[in-house]
């Protein structure tokens, strides 16, 4: 049964971020400009004027004060505390680097003391799969711990590199914010709180990111973002699935677009005899782009594909195996296409 303060305080957690968050961006803003805190348009860059960076900043602060105020600390759970001491050393890490670049093994490091915080300390960690690929149970402690160990920070670093286009990371995140605060919070649980406030603090940089194209959330915005839709998955995975209409699948399918994008790129450029982590235009982002889609109709697109998926995924249940087995195949053969048209194209201008 959903408590009625958890209705209120879900309610007030949106609101209250997404005023901090929409009157923070101005000051921002301007202050990114005064001081010259820009991101200088390059060779790998979309956009082609220098733009603040410091978008990230608004997010926290809406976030954080939200949860701070109408946050759960009480009841036991997974302790709050904890996440919230993640995201500020990972808030700090990405400000440093929005500001004066900081090496990717220090943001690295930063990753690992976050994710130690909240597994080891904060007992947050997958104990099931819910028989996903067959498995159900992770018995054992040392891979319960390193499974979810991974999980978050391929997660975290997943939505980070993603964030390569006006309004592509943050519409994506405030999807999946939207769809697992609805779960949480028919379960009653204080994530959802967490939810809420991140979608609140979202909505509010859109107006200046995605429609107005005016300030970068930067990796103050991405790492943090990134690191609670890690936060998200890992609950939803340690609550009891069997007790509610989802699946473990859904999981895969809230976050399928940055994760399918990570993958990609990284076989990519390992086939290509490269580091995982060298920067390159070769995003899935990028290939639309290329197909000569502008930067709304590629995010429209791609957040349209994500929903698409999880419906599919959550109406699975419901479906004849034939009907899921040719529909991913479907959908695999136009990625494909959409990938090989897109590097004819390119091969042609050159």
């Amino acid at each position: 049964m959903i408590s009625e303060s958890m209705s209120v305080e879900s309610v007030f957690a949106f609101l209250w971020a997404l005023v901090v968050c929409s009157f923070s961006m101005p000051p921002i803003i301007f202050l990114s400009f005064r001081k010259k805190l820009l991101d200088v348009p390059d060779d790998r860059c979309v956009h082609i004027d220098s733009t603040p960076r410091l978008g990230g900043l608004a997010i926290f602060a809406g976030f954080m004060s939200a949860v701070m105020i109408f946050g759960d600390f009480i009841r036991p759970f997974f302790a709050m505390q904890h996440i919230l001491a993640g995201v500020l050393l990972l808030f700090f890490a990405g400000l440093k680097d929005d500001i004066v670049p900081i090496t990717p093994f220090k943001k690295f490091f930063v990753q690992i003391l976050a994710t130690g915080i909240v597994v080891f300390v904060g007992g947050l960690r997958v104990t099931s799969l819910h028989g996903f690929m067959g498995v159900i149970g992770l018995t054992n402690i040392g891979i319960s711990y390193a499974f979810t160990f991974v999980m978050i920070i391929a997660i975290t670093n997943a939505i980070n590199l993603i964030d390569g286009l006006n309004g592509l990371a943050g519409s994506l995140v405030l999807l999946i914010s939207i769809i697992f605060g609805v779960f949480f919070y028919n379960l009653d649980s204080p994530i959802a709180i967490l939810c809420f406030a991140l979608s609140g603090a979202l909505i509010g940089f859109l107006k200046y990111n995605l429609i107005e194209g005016r300030i970068f959330m930067g990796d103050s915005g991405s790492l943090v973002i990134g690191f609670l839709v890690a936060v998200f998955c890992v609950s939803y995975l340690q609550s009891d699935l069997s007790e509610t209409s989802k699946t473990p699948h859904l999981c895969i399918a809230i976050i399928v677009v940055p994760l399918f994008d990570t993958l990609r790129v990284f076989v990519t450029r390992i086939i290509q005899g490269r580091s995982p982590f060298s920067p390159d235009k070769n995003h899935i982002h990028h290939r639309l782009m290329q197909l000569g889609l502008s930067q709304l109709a590629t995010v429209a697109t791609l957040l349209l594909v994500n929903i698409a998926i999880v419906s599919f995924v959550y109406f699975l249940p419901k479906l004849d195996l034939t009907i899921y087995v040719s529909t991913l195949g479907i959908l695999a053969i136009s990625v494909s296409l959409v990938f090989r048209i897109t590097e004819k194209k390119v091969t042609n201008e050159i």
